[in-house]
């Protein structure tokens, strides 16, 4: 952390530096890219080495990978575009909205209004013959996706107020998907202080049959619908059982009660293994944990402490959520609240423009409910010192030696997050561990290969069935 001093005027150099940062490091895009085109390979032990990162620019995403000329927005379509594989998108029905984006000028008011009218189309009936079980149920599901596509940008577009209610939307047809599922999941809520947290717990069968099961652990912008894509199918189809879950931070708990991440992600996992362990199919010798996006860092956080995870995926790895920042934003982190706070409010808030202010807003609401309330009546928080401290505590470089579970670390070419923080962690560890890079050769590029989440299920899926299963 670098102490600013309070007595010097703000340069126009400084400025420049924190805006190219705040606008663009940290929206998703290609800040930093991977050079190396190898195929992915596990390794294990010592002898893993990662592949070398350079600059934006090395052509990462080529040609129709390309959605839009910003990075911010071709991750997220990226994304939906991959959800497709798992029937939580539709390659037509994305790539008509991208059209429409960018016919009418690539803006957060024109992703959200797309990408929500693409929602309510499909909850409503579809042309032809009235929709049975099955056509619903996937129409509600691609319907969560594209709610979730426009949630991630409401906050920049004309109307931030209709966040909760936009997430309300998603979340509908997250349930209405879930209840056509056969068998349906069980949902519950879960005991975890005094805000529970909700449980979709989806099993192959409904015998009490006891099975491995995973818990699927989202990130800090992810929707329910994401978790789908990245493990239920795969674990399903393995014969698994898999739980998807909101934590602090996600989902209901942030947008509905107002919860946000906490550093003692063991306090949030432990419940849901004790919930597990009293069911009667659930193999409790084969409980698994991943952890998609920053919860490369949350799940390896809980199975430090919690000694039933019989197998870990971290997925990338992640030690330092802090440093996903660029250090033009981390250099405003003082140790003094107050001067922080002069900084923000009187040195780099008056010089934000409007795109760099939407992804701050973004980024921090699930660290500060004060920070996501003002954003949703259009302001940006003057309060930066709170989250930036709660992000810079989810550090866990003093814990990673405690996981005793065998552990599978991904990395990605062109991981433009955390780059270098999977292989910090795989370093760190003393559990029996491999490294795995995903690459462009295979389309499984950026972080958390958006463009290949079948791939990614199953090298995971993979790994999983021969660490717990042996085979």
């Amino acid at each position: 952390m670098t102490d600013i001093s309070g007595d010097r005027p703000s340069t126009p150099t400084r400025r420049a530096l924190l805006l190219a940062g705040a606008g663009a490091a940290f929206t998703a895009g290609c800040a930093r890219t991977g050079a190396s085109g190898s195929p992915a390979a596990a390794t294990t032990g010592a002898s893993a080495t990662p592949g070398a990162t350079t600059a934006a620019g090395a052509g990462i995403t080529p040609g129709a990978m390309t959605l839009f000329k910003d990075p911010a927005y071709n991750f997220n379509g990226l994304l939906a575009l991959g959800a497709s594989g798992a029937g939580a998108a539709e390659v037509g029905e994305v790539l008509t909205a991208v059209n429409a984006i960018n016919g009418a000028g690539v803006t957060a008011q024109a992703y959200v209004r797309t990408f929500r009218e693409l929602g309510d189309r499909l909850l409503k009936a579809p042309p032809g013959a009235p929709a049975d079980g099955q056509t619903r149920r996937f129409r509600a599901l691609r319907a969560a996706q594209y709610y979730g596509q426009a949630l991630f940008f409401v906050l920049g577009s004309d109307d931030p107020g209709s966040e909760e209610a936009l997430y309300k939307a998603g979340r509908g047809a997250w349930d209405a998907f879930c209840d056509l599922c056969e068998p349906p999941p069980v949902k519950a809520d879960v005991r975890y202080g005094t805000t529970p947290l909700p449980v979709w717990f989806f099993r192959p069968d409904t015998t009490n049959t006891p099975r491995p099961t995973v818990i699927l652990t989202n990130g800090s912008d992810g929707q329910n619908v994401d978790m789908w894509t990245y493990g239920v199918p795969a674990a399903l189809e393995r014969g698994w059982n898999a739980l998807v879950y909101d934590g602090p931070g996600q989902g209901q708990l942030l947008f509905v009660d107002r919860v946000v991440f906490t550093p003692t992600w063991e306090k949030v996992v432990t419940p849901l293994v004790d919930w597990l362990w009293a069911r009667p199919d659930v193999d409790t010798d084969r409980i698994a944990l991943t952890g998609l996006s920053m919860a490369g860092d949350l799940a390896p956080r809980a199975a430090a402490f919690e000694s039933r995870i019989s197998a870990l995926v971290a997925m990338p790895g992640c030690v330092e959520p802090w440093l996903g920042f660029p250090p033009e934003i981390r250099e405003i982190l003082t140790p003094d609240r107050q001067r922080t706070n002069d900084i923000w409010n009187k040195e780099v808030v008056p010089e934000l423009p409007p795109d760099a202010a939407a992804v701050m807003k973004k980024r921090f609401e699930p660290f500060s409910a004060a920070a996501m309330l003002e954003a949703r009546q259009g302001r940006l928080f003057t309060d930066f010192y709170t989250p930036a401290t709660r992000i810079r505590a989810l550090s866990i470089t003093d814990v990673v030696g405690r996981i005793k579970a065998p552990t599978l670390v991904l990395d990605y070419e062109g991981e433009q997050f955390y780059p270098g923080q999977p292989r910090r962690m795989y370093d760190a560890l003393t559990s029996p561990k491999d490294y795995l890079r995903l690459t462009a050769a295979e389309g499984a590029q950026l972080h958390c290969s958006p463009m290949a989440p079948q791939l990614h299920c199953e090298v995971v899926f993979d790994w999983l069935q021969k660490t717990l299963t042996g085979g």
